[in-house]
């Protein structure tokens, strides 16, 4: 069963079970893929499908950071209700120490010395964890690897 099918499939069961909260994310969340065929003219594999629930999620919890910055705690709580919904469909998330391990090996081999690397450094890692780990915190890694 494909990532689409399931989020298909739990639509219907939160619409069954009455769930406002969860139905209206997975709405949101099979529109935005729908525009993402719609753009790219094809069916979307279940890593573009990832992809887009990648970036949806990381919107719920920017917009979440956003509300508690603006004392807004009801909606931030909202968001992250849609976040944590949201996040039952990525992939495990990569801790720190398996991200650090990773970036140390890509050094090593691409044989970076000084931020100046940086970008050839970021260029052969992103493939190897696209999708497990978020991008901010793996530059984040790599800066201080480099450095």
């Amino acid at each position: 069963m494909s990532l689409k099918d399931k989020i298909s499939d739990d639509l219907k069961t939160s619409m069954k079970a009455r769930d406002a909260v969860r139905t209206g994310v997975i709405r949101m969340s099979i529109a935005a893929i729908v525009n993402k065929q719609i753009e790219l003219g094809h069916e979307l594999s279940d890593e573009d499908v990832i992809s887009v629930l990648t970036t949806e999620a990381k919107k719920r919890r920017d917009a979440a950071e956003q509300f508690r910055n603006g004392a807004r705690n009801e909606l931030a709580d909202k968001e992250e209700a849609e976040f944590a919904i949201l996040k039952e469909y990525l992939p495990e998330q990569m801790g720190e120490d398996e991200i650090r391990v990773i970036v140390k090996d890509v050094i090593a081999t691409a044989g970076a010395e000084s931020m100046k690397d940086l970008g050839a450094v970021m260029k052969q890692l992103m493939p190897k964890i696209k999708g497990k780990a978020d991008g901010a915190l793996v530059n984040k890694i790599v800066r201080s690897e480099l450095s």
